[in-house]
C-alpha cells in the first residue's frame, strides 16, 4: 500500500514539474521573440534611413533574417502588401502569426503600423 502512495506521490511530482517547464517555456519563447523583433526594427530602421531600400525589399531581406516565427511575420506582411496598405498589412500579419506574445505586446507591435503608413 505504501509504494503505491509513492508511485502516485511521484507522478503527481512529475506531473506538476511537467506542467511548470512547460509553463516557463512559454515566457521563455516571448522573450526570444521580442528580442528578435527588436532586431528586425532595428535592421528596418538602419535600412531605412541608410540604403532607402523599399519596404518590401527590406521585409524580404528581413524574412530572411530571422527566426521562422518573426520570418513568418514580415514575409506575411510582405505578401499582403500586394493588395493592402503596409499599416493594415501589419496588423494583419500580427494577428494572423502565431507567436507566444500576449495581448499588449501584440498590440504594442500593432502601434508600429502607424508609424509605417505613407498613403
Amino acid at each position: 500500500m505504501q509504494l503505491i502512495k509513492f508511485i502516485l506521490l511521484g507522478l503527481v511530482f512529475l506531473g506538476s514539474m511537467l506542467v511548470g517547464k512547460m509553463a516557463a517555456q512559454k515566457y521563455r519563447y516571448r522573450v526570444l521573440q521580442l528580442e528578435d523583433m527588436r532586431n528586425a526594427l532595428t535592421i528596418l530602421k538602419t535600412k531605412i534611413k541608410y540604403t532607402y531600400e523599399p519596404i518590401p525589399e527590406i521585409f524580404q531581406e528581413i524574412s530572411k533574417n530571422m527566426s521562422p516565427n518573426m520570418a513568418s511575420v514580415f514575409h506575411k506582411t510582405n505578401d499582403l502588401l500586394e493588395a493592402e496598405s503596409i499599416g493594415v498589412a501589419w496588423e494583419r500579419a500580427i494577428d494572423e502569426t502565431d507567436l507566444n506574445l500576449n495581448g499588449e505586446d501584440k498590440q504594442a507591435i500593432k502601434t508600429l503600423s502607424k508609424l509605417l503608413r505613407y498613403d
